[in-house]
C-alpha cells in the first residue's frame, strides 16, 4: 500500500507531466518523483517534442538547450508555487538538465529547510573517494569548489552540490549578458570531463547510466546527478 508521501509524489509527477505537455505539446513517457531531506527530484524519460527531434537530427542541440531553457523558466515558476503550497516550505532554488541522446531529464527543487515528511538522505558508499574525484574534475574544468556536499537520494541516484565554482571570466560574462552562452559551453565541457575522464565507475564498481549538471549562476552553485546501473 502506498504511503501518504508516496501518493503525493505520484500526484505531483502526474501534474508535472500534464504541465510539460501543455507547454511543449508533448508529455513524457514517464515522470518519477523522489523526495529526501530538502530535495524534491523528478526523473523524466522519453520527452522530446517534434521540433526538438528535427533540431537534434540536424545536430543543432545548442538551440534545443536554449529554447527548452526559456520554456522551463515558466514551468519551474509554476512548480515552485505548487510545491511551496503543498509542503508548506519555501523553495530556495530550482535546477533542470536533459540528456538529449538518452532522452532523459532531471528537475530538482531545493527547499530552504528540510521537509518533515521527506525521508533523510542516505550515506554514499566510497564517500571520500567520490568527493575527491568531483573536486579533481572541478579543478580541471573551473576551479576547486569552496564546498562540496554529496547526497544519496536512492541507491541508484547520487546528488552532488558544489559551492563557489565560478572563475572571474565567467562572472564577467554573466554581468555582460552572456549567461545562456556560458551555460551551453559549461554543459558541454563539464559533461565531457565527467563521462570521459571521471573515475566514477571504478569507484562504485558499477556503470554510470546518466549524468546531469545544472548551475545557479546567481548564487554560484551547481548540482550534479549520477545514475548508477543496478
Amino acid at each position: 500500500m502506498d504511503t501518504p508521501i508516496q501518493q503525493k509524489l505520484m500526484e505531483i509527477s502526474s501534474f508535472i507531466s500534464k504541465l510539460l505537455r501543455k507547454n511543449f505539446g508533448k508529455g513524457p513517457l514517464s515522470c518519477h518523483a523522489f523526495a529526501k531531506s530538502r530535495f524534491f527530484v523528478l526523473y523524466i524519460r522519453e520527452f522530446l517534442s517534434p521540433m526538438e527531434i528535427v533540431l537534434i537530427e540536424n545536430k543543432d542541440i545548442n538551440n534545443v538547450k536554449i529554447s527548452r531553457g526559456i520554456i522551463m523558466k515558466t514551468i519551474l515558476t509554476e512548480l515552485k508555487g505548487i510545491l511551496e503550497l503543498e509542503f508548506q516550505q519555501y523553495v530556495g532554488s530550482l535546477y533542470h538538465d536533459w540528456n538529449y541522446l538518452n532522452n532523459t531529464g532531471m528537475i530538482t527543487v531545493v527547499f530552504e529547510k528540510e521537509v518533515s515528511s521527506f525521508e533523510p538522505v542516505g550515506q554514499i558508499p566510497e564517500y571520500n573517494d567520490f568527493i575527491d574525484e568531483i573536486e579533481r574534475l572541478s579543478i580541471l574544468t573551473e576551479k576547486k569548489p569552496d564546498k562540496i556536499e554529496a547526497f544519496q537520494i536512492t541507491p541508484k541516484l547520487l546528488l552532488v552540490k558544489r559551492y563557489g565554482i565560478l572563475v572571474p571570466i565567467e562572472k564577467a560574462l554573466i554581468q555582460n549578458g552572456y549567461e545562456q552562452t556560458l551555460l551551453v559551453t559549461k554543459d558541454k565541457l563539464e559533461k565531457t570531463y565527467l563521462y570521459q575522464h571521471g573515475r566514477f565507475e571504478e569507484i562504485f564498481k558499477k556503470p554510470i547510466t546518466d549524468i546531469f549538471v545544472d548551475w545557479n549562476l546567481k548564487d554560484d552553485r551547481s548540482l550534479t546527478y549520477f545514475f548508477l546501473a543496478n
